[in-house]
């Protein structure tokens, strides 16, 4: 691929919000011209932004809440973001799009023992942690937590009370505090300088850059539109292939580190993509393992159990038993 055709790529999902400047938007418009793969990208990028605002205010009653309507229509325009926080931007547009199907419909049980309004109330509590580390003012009243609780217990305590806070409310209160935040997020420097997101720190047990914790809070994201969507009944479309890579390649880095460089080695690759060797550099490749990149994120996102995700595997079996368990066990969405 060209340059030009990697960096109009990386605008895309900016210019679908309608926030690259002059220059930038000729940019683009010269490049979708010519260019089908790229043209057909953008115009579903733009068709999931022009579903965010939702109905006109003399649409049937029912079919939003009130409070949603207003919010998605009143938003302000989002910043111009850089890579990293594309898949964010992107995740977040596309839950955007699904809400206004809960119309009536929040109390459908979703995931775990979550309807959808605790759902999206959970997002609201998993946002907030890289949201306050980059300065953004959390949307609901602090946890009680004492200070040195391990991470998972914090995080569970802190979801628990988010998740109580926001059922003593309407889903259109916590549709738009949850949009609000989401919007300042994406409005932080961090958002659009990969240098200033390139300084690493420590969330969910996890110290990572901020550019990554961005990723992974499009992961989860789009883990959790899915889950609204399948309860729902609708199919909610992948990430576009972009960023299911920057997705997959994340996802991999930590299942390398979870592994250690001691396990059994296996060559891990995803269907279209790269290829990486999991476990020890020491030894002989033991097994051969290769998973279509969606069902490798729902299997690290714990939507597949490691014995049901379908793959391609040849060699030690127990070594890629190994690789999928310690994938699975990633999980805390």
């Amino acid at each position: 691929m060209t340059d030009e055709h990697e960096a109009v790529r990386d605008l895309l999902a900016a210019w679908a919000f309608g926030a690259l400047d002059p220059a930038e938007e000729e940019t683009v418009r010269s490049h979708l011209a010519g260019c089908e793969s790229c043209a057909a990208e953008a115009a579903r990028l733009r068709e999931t932004v022009r579903l965010l605002d939702g109905p006109p205010p003399t649409a049937p009653a029912g079919r939003n809440d009130g409070a949603l309507s207003l919010a998605l229509r009143t938003r302000p325009a989002t910043p111009r973001i850089a890579a990293h926080a594309a898949p964010y931007a992107a995740a977040v547009a596309g839950l955007r799009a699904l809400l206004p199907e809960l119309a009536d419909r929040w109390a459908t049980p979703v995931v775990h023992d979550w309807d959808a309004h605790a759902t999206l109330a959970h997002l609201l509590a998993a946002d907030e942690h890289l949201a306050g580390r980059l300065g953004v003012d959390a949307r609901v009243p602090p946890s009680p937590i004492e200070e040195g609780t391990p991470w998972e217990d914090a995080w569970n305590r802190r979801t628990a009370d988010v998740i109580a806070h926001e059922h003593g409310r309407t889903p259109g209160e916590t549709v738009a505090d949850w949009e609000a935040q989401a919007h300042a997020l994406l409005g932080t420097p961090e958002a659009r300088d990969a240098e200033l997101a390139a300084r690493a720190v420590l969330l969910m047990g996890m110290r990572l850059p901020v550019a990554d914790h961005f990723l992974v809070r499009a992961f989860e994201t789009w883990i959790h539109t899915d889950d609204i969507g399948r309860a729902l009944g609708l199919a909610v479309p992948p990430p576009p292939e972009e960023h299911l890579g920057q997705l997959v390649r994340l996802a991999v880095r930590v299942l390398g580190l979870a592994l250690g460089p001691t396990a059994p080695p296996v060559l891990f690759s995803v269907t279209g993509g790269a290829e990486w060797v999991l476990g020890s550099e020491d030894e002989p490749v033991q097994a051969e393992l290769a998973l279509e990149p969606v069902d490798f994120c729902l299997l690290v996102g714990g939507r597949y159990a490691p014995e049901t995700v379908p793959r391609g595997q040849t060699g030690d079996a127990a070594a890629v038993r190994n690789v999928l368990e310690r994938a699975a066990s990633l999980s805390w969405l």
